[in-house]
């Protein structure tokens, strides 16, 4: 008999139905939620979460002395870090856990990472905008007067705790927001642009919320005069004319995400609720209706001329739009990813899954990685008289 030797790949521990289709880990005894204060403490656990990344889904140890040996660690690193080559990461104002400076400092950015799903759904939405100006390698670590006063949120407004935002310093954070370049971008010479980057709030991390994420910001200045040139204005006032100003780059400002939208997913049904927004007024939200439910998209509104003002431009005489939006929402329902620590992944069966231009259907596989076993087996030679693994008056062998 002839020894038959093969290499046969074994995919153990299928993904379960529960991660399959269950999206809030928080609901499952053995993978609680993190938060990003806990994950400071978690770097000694070594658990798998359903195919996330173990650095992503680590839970806190409850021993008093696996706490105390990364606590000590965790402050050794921290001495030995700079927020862009020059903000101590262990300043007692800073906040910043190591784990996310690790974030901050990657070279590539996860929207800007070739045929990563982030990075297809933000050049998708970059063409249907051909003539907006790009942005998005700007710094994440911005003043707050740029990520707050210049967008009109109060002083105390929540937002600005140190329980919701990463400081570096009394005076710097890292973004909360894209809108936190949009006054340094209206200062230019540019009219229409978009600006996407990684940003940053302290979130509770489960399927759905993560401490770092990605956002698209769109902003379009209008010349008042362009807008009225084939327009009867003689009866009207000046109230009147600012109002019809503001419905119609309202009606510009819809009629663009509107389009945009639909090439994302189809022709949908959308629907305009109407939201508030420190920094735009009127303020909408536009939802649409996919997969039997009400989908949050973005946020838009017309921009407060407080904010034009700000950055130099006359409001007599301009007006613009502005619309913001999460990448992270908008690829979790189109290629069906269930978790959104998945996006950090460095497993090569997540990554294989997507090309540029291509929206595809996001395929679970195991937690394990995987496994390829050395099989052996006999099979019979045609001149064995043993009969063995033959049929009587059959010379063909079994498999």
């Amino acid at each position: 008999s002839q020894l038959h030797h093969s290499k046969v790949h074994v995919s153990t521990g299928l993904l379960s139905q529960r991660f399959k289709y269950q999206t809030n880990f928080s609901s499952c005894a053995h993978y609680p939620p993190v938060t990003a204060r806990q994950l400071n403490t978690s770097t000694a656990s070594k658990l798998y979460c359903a195919a996330i990344p173990h650095s992503l889904s680590n839970r806190s140890t409850s021993t008093s002395a696996n706490n105390q040996l990364d606590q000590t660690t965790i402050s050794t690193t921290k001495r030995n870090i700079l927020i862009n080559n020059e903000y101590p990461l262990s300043s007692p104002e800073c906040n910043i856990p190591v784990t996310i400076a690790d974030k901050l400092h990657r070279p590539t950015k996860l929207h800007n990472q070739p045929n990563h799903p982030l990075q297809i759904i933000k050049t998708h939405i970059e063409s249907q905008f051909p003539s907006f100006s790009k942005f998005d390698t700007l710094d994440p670590v911005v003043s707050t007067l740029d990520n707050f006063d210049s967008l009109l949120i109060l002083p105390d407004h929540v937002s600005r705790s140190k329980s919701d935002t990463y400081y570096v310093n009394e005076d710097t954070v890292l973004r909360t927001h894209t809108s936190a370049h949009q006054k340094s971008l209206l200062c230019t010479d540019t009219n229409a642009f978009l600006c996407s980057g990684d940003v940053y709030r302290r979130d509770e991390i489960d399927s759905c919320h993560y401490p770092v994420f990605h956002q698209m910001e769109g902003v379009k200045i209008f010349k008042k005069f362009d807008l009225l040139a084939n327009v009867e204005t003689e009866a009207l006032e000046e109230k009147e004319k600012e109002d019809l100003v503001v419905q119609m780059v309202e009606q510009d400002l819809k009629r663009q995400l509107e389009g945009m939208v639909k090439t994302l997913f189809g022709d949908v049904e959308m629907r305009w609720v109407d939201a508030y927004f420190p920094f735009t007024n009127p303020s909408y939200e536009l939802e649409i209706y996919y997969n039997d439910t009400w989908l949050e998209v973005l946020g838009c509104g017309v921009m407060q001329p407080q904010i034009l003002s700000a950055s130099g431009r006359d409001t007599a005489d301009e007006i613009a739009w502005a619309f913001g939006l999460g990448l992270e929402r908008l690829a979790m329902v189109l290629f069906k990813i269930p978790d959104i620590r998945l996006f950090w992944s460095d497993d090569a069966r997540f990554h294989s899954q997507f090309r540029g231009g291509k929206i595809v259907t996001f395929v679970p596989y195991s937690k394990y990685p995987p496994c390829f076993k050395d099989v052996s087996f006999w099979l019979p030679s045609n001149n064995d008289s043993s009969g063995c693994g033959e049929s009587s008056g059959n010379n063909s062998s079994f498999h």
